[in-house]
């Protein structure tokens, strides 16, 4: 809501997709994103030109000579200057300059801020963050409806609503870079994409279709596509979606309720079974386009059927094995049970908190005109009605921002001078401010600064009362809370109140801001990765903070202060630091021992750090780090 409005400097739109967007929040599930260049614009007749300056670069698509839901994308020959970043991915096809899909897949990554350890599948860019799966697709938009899908419109005479088809129809469609494999032009052809068209009529659907929606999706991953092979997993989600959507419009799930809920799940399944026999997959929106006829068909064809069937013949039973399957048993033996969907309020505390520590993911100004203009965005939207779950995200984004923009202050004056001072205050108020309305671990970039500006005593007591807030057996730690101690201590406090007293987020540094000397390397090595936040153990970094500031003022300390970080890297079994933080952690313990001159320990904290596979992204500074290791005489210290 608030990126929308802001300018960004990538000159890019960035829309996430897929279940996360649609409001599912599996275990395992992976997020969708798809990038498009917000000055470029595709049109489908050149009479729509009109719509634009003749200064706005333009491409035409020609479905002329594609299957039903492709295209091609021809770039005219008066915009070719205009458009200069695909030039390096058109190829001539009867004497006219196309633009590529498979041409346009492989420097988009390299021109984009997409992670250099990403592969390719399909249309998309994949890579982890942690033990999350991104998927990528670099596409482009049109702001005008497809002609091929204009008798859809017609076909929508009760299903979505009037004010939700208008909205759909007004947003347009994008092209993602994936051809049809028995088109004539497979390499350069383009797929037509209704993802963000999709998410209306799924935000449009009633409690009810929602869930089946979601059984279906579960059925889909543990019933279905339960083989550890890939062969046996020729239906995807957006074949469910597609079931659903045409249940709905046909009017087969308009009594949708609790009581018939299985029942109308049986019928999305029977879709999918007479779609499989047929081998015809009618898209939603382009029925003529059938998305079987490249993958489902044959031997493979016949193969699903079977599976499919079986499935069918065993009725409703077949969900047993799912993992809703105890709670369908329960229901059955007991037919006046009632389940409700009802969650506690500590479990919807936790829900929305882990959804606000992830706000950090999607700042990405670097430039302080930026988030100055993003704040004053904030500021407009408060006189909106907002619910408690936007005023907690959109006060956490604020935080963030400050955060940012305090560092960025800072960075821009150096040395000592009047407007060097100026900037130092106003750095240590936006951090101070940031940390008053946000997490309680926002407290640390506070102690960052005061180490950077070697103001070790406000440092260290800054350490001091964050540690102690954090020994409060009450805060919300990922998914992690006593729950008792926690209900006692914020009952009756707004979300907002809940958030600054109960709430202990994950630490990230931006890789282009500059905070400390002695994360540097790990930044630049992150930033070369294409990868835009660099995430740190709380715990850990508030010990290296420790043990940087006792070298300067207490070393007798030095020591404990390390001890206490190896028995925290070592010996924490997932409560502290998370699976996919390890890599991080080992990093900086072992950059703390090389600075006590242990370089043995050093030396293997390295490797453990090379061992990890969740974050890859620092791997380079290892090796930089173990190169220079290598170089100094090795000494081992007793104590570490």
């Amino acid at each position: 809501m608030i990126e929308k409005q802001v300018e960004t400097a990538y000159k890019e739109v960035v829309l996430c997709t897929g279940s996360y967007r649609e409001g599912f929040r599996f275990e395992g599930s992976d997020v969708d994103a798809m990038f498009w260049p917000k000055n470029i614009r595709v049109i489908w007749n050149f009479s729509q030109a009109r719509f634009y300056s003749k200064h706005d670069p333009l491409i035409l698509s020609d479905d002329s000579e594609s299957p039903p839901g492709f295209t091609l994308l021809w770039l005219p020959t008066n915009h070719v200057m205009t458009i200069p970043i695909v030039i390096s991915a058109t190829v001539r096809i009867k004497n006219r300059l196309y633009i590529s899909s498979s041409l346009y897949r492989e420097i988009m990554p390299l021109n984009t801020s997409t992670p250099k350890n990403s592969i390719s599948l399909g249309p998309c860019n994949s890579y982890n963050i942690g033990e999350l799966e991104v998927d990528i697709a670099h596409c482009f938009a049109s702001n005008l409806w497809p002609p091929s899908a204009l008798p859809w419109i017609d076909r929508c005479t009760t299903w979505p609503r009037p004010e939700v088809l208008r909205d759909i129809v007004s947003n347009g469609c994008h092209f993602v870079a994936i051809g049809h494999k028995l088109g004539n032009h497979e390499d350069d052809e383009w797929r037509i994409s209704f993802s963000l068209a999709e998410q209306k009529p799924v935000y449009s659907m009633d409690h009810c279709q929602f869930l089946i929606y979601g059984l279906l999706k579960i059925f889909l991953k543990e019933v279905i596509n339960n083989d550890e092979s890939d062969e046996g997993k020729l239906l995807c989600s957006y074949h469910m979606k597609t079931a659903v959507f045409w249940a709905i419009q046909q009017n087969y799930l308009i009594y949708c309720s609790p009581q018939n809920l299985l029942k109308c799940f049986w019928i999305c399944f029977k879709f999918l079974l007479k779609w499989v026999y047929e081998g015809i997959c009618p898209n939603f929106f382009i029925p003529q386009n059938n998305m079987f006829l490249t993958n489902i068909y044959g031997q493979a064809q016949k193969n699903l059927f079977h599976k499919l069937y079986a499935l069918y013949q065993m009725g409703l039973s077949c969900l047993l094995s799912s993992s809703v399957g105890p709670s369908i048993l329960l229901a059955i033996s007991n037919s006046e049970l009632t389940l409700h969907t009802i969650i506690t309020e500590v479990e919807f505390d936790i829900a929305v908190f882990i959804q606000t520590s992830n706000v950090s993911h999607f700042i990405g100004e670097s430039e302080i005109h930026l988030c100055l203009e993003t704040i004053y965005r904030i500021e407009q939207s408060l006189c909106q009605r907002l619910n408690q779950c936007q005023v907690v995200m959109l006060q956490k984004y604020t935080a963030s921002l400050l955060q940012h923009s305090a560092f960025i202050v800072a960075n821009m004056y150096t040395g000592v001078n009047k407007l060097s001072y100026s900037a130092d205050k106003k750095t240590c108020h936006m951090l101070k401010l940031a940390a008053k309305f946000g997490f309680i671990s926002d407290m640390v970039y506070i102690a960052m600064y005061y180490y950077r500006t070697k103001r070790y005593k406000e440092a260290l007591r800054t350490i001091k009362i964050t540690k102690d807030r954090l020994a409060q057996p009450h805060l919300i730690c990922n998914a992690n809370v006593a729950t008792k101690g926690y209900t006692e201590v914020v009952r009756g406090y707004s979300m907002s109140k809940k958030m600054r007293y109960a709430v202990r987020g994950p630490c990230r540094v931006q890789v282009d801001i500059y905070y400390i000397n002695e994360l540097l390397l790990e930044q630049q090595s992150a930033l070369q990765n294409g990868v835009r936040a660099l995430a740190i153990p709380l715990p850990v970094l508030l010990q290296m903070l420790e043990f940087l500031i006792y070298r300067h003022v207490d070393t007798a300390k030095t020591e404990e202060t390390l001890k206490d970080l190896h028995v925290l890297v070592h010996h924490d079994e997932g409560v502290y630091i998370p699976k996919s933080l390890r890599g991080i952690s080992w990093q900086i313990f072992g950059i703390c021992q090389e600075m006590m001159g242990d370089c043995q320990s050093a030396l293997y904290s390295y490797q453990q750090s090379l061992t990890d596979s969740f974050q890859p992204e620092i791997h380079s500074a290892t090796l930089a780090r173990l190169h220079d290791l290598n170089q100094k005489p090795v000494r081992t210290k007793q104590t570490a």
